[in-house]
Order: C-alpha cells, then structure tokens, then sequence
C-alpha cells in the first residue's frame, strides 16, 4: 500500500506542501536550477524566509545597532546590536542562490523559461509582471523542465 501523502521525490514539484517541507525543500535544492517547484513550496518559503528577515530586522531596530541618520542614509552604530547586523548580512548570502533557484524552478511550473527572472530589472512594471507569474497555477507542459 502507498502513502498518498509522502513527500515527492526532490527532482518533482511538491503540490499541496506543508511550511516545513517547503523549507526543507528550500536548502536541500540549494542550486538547483532545473525542476519545478508548486505554488505551496515557492509561497511557503516566501513566508518563512519572510518572517526570518522581519525578526533579524527588528532585532536590529530594537537593540539600537542601525539607525537613520541626519542625511537620510542608514548608518550602523557600534554595540551589541551589531552581531544581528552581521547575522543579517549572513542570512541575505546564504538565501540568494537558493532564493533566485526556487524563482527559477517556480517558473518552470508555470512552463515558462528560468530567463523570466531577468524581467525583474525591467523599471516598475518587471517585479509586478514576474510577482503574476509567481501567482500562476502550473501547467503539465512544465514538466519539460524535468531531469
């Protein structure tokens, strides 16, 4: 008898995804461009890596180590605040890759090129166009980007 409700191998999209599978998921693709990811993996991800960056950023706000200075410009201060300044800096490296990959494989479920994601630089209407293409449904033809 099969589980109906195991996760799907690594190299498929995972539909109907839990928060913690999406995160899992997340690292464990690391770099990997080719596949597809589900609405359920992309947007839980979104949330949680979300929720990280809104604490490191209060942290940061709270202890007093970045604040806005005179000339408008954000000026880090010296102190124990710091070290969430710097964990911060850590946590932005380390999701870049994974984050652009996840972008990537998500339009792949749409059946769209990874090169999609390059429509982002285009002035104020490139991160609405590619933000609609987060939000669409997949589509079987998708399934080309599969190895």
């Amino acid at each position: 008898m099969t589980n109906l409700h195991a996760e799907p191998a690594l190299d498929q999209p995972y539909y109907g995804a839990t928060i913690g599978a999406a995160v899992r998921r997340f690292f464990k693709k690391y770099a990997t461009f080719t596949g597809r990811a589900s609405r359920s993996e992309y947007w839980w991800w979104v949330l949680a890596g979300g929720i990280v960056s809104f604490v490191l950023s209060m942290l940061i706000l709270a202890t007093g180590a970045a604040r806005m200075g005179s000339d408008g410009v954000w000026q880090v201060q010296g102190g124990p605040g710091v070290i969430f300044v710097v964990l911060t800096a850590i946590w932005s490296l380390a999701i870049f890759i994974p984050q652009l990959a996840l972008v990537v494989r998500r339009l792949h479920d749409s059946n769209r090129s990874g090169f999609w994601i390059f429509i982002y630089f285009v002035p104020l209407a490139g991160p609405i166009i590619l933000f609609v293409f987060m939000l669409l449904g997949s589509k079987p033809e998708g399934a080309r980007f599969d190895r």
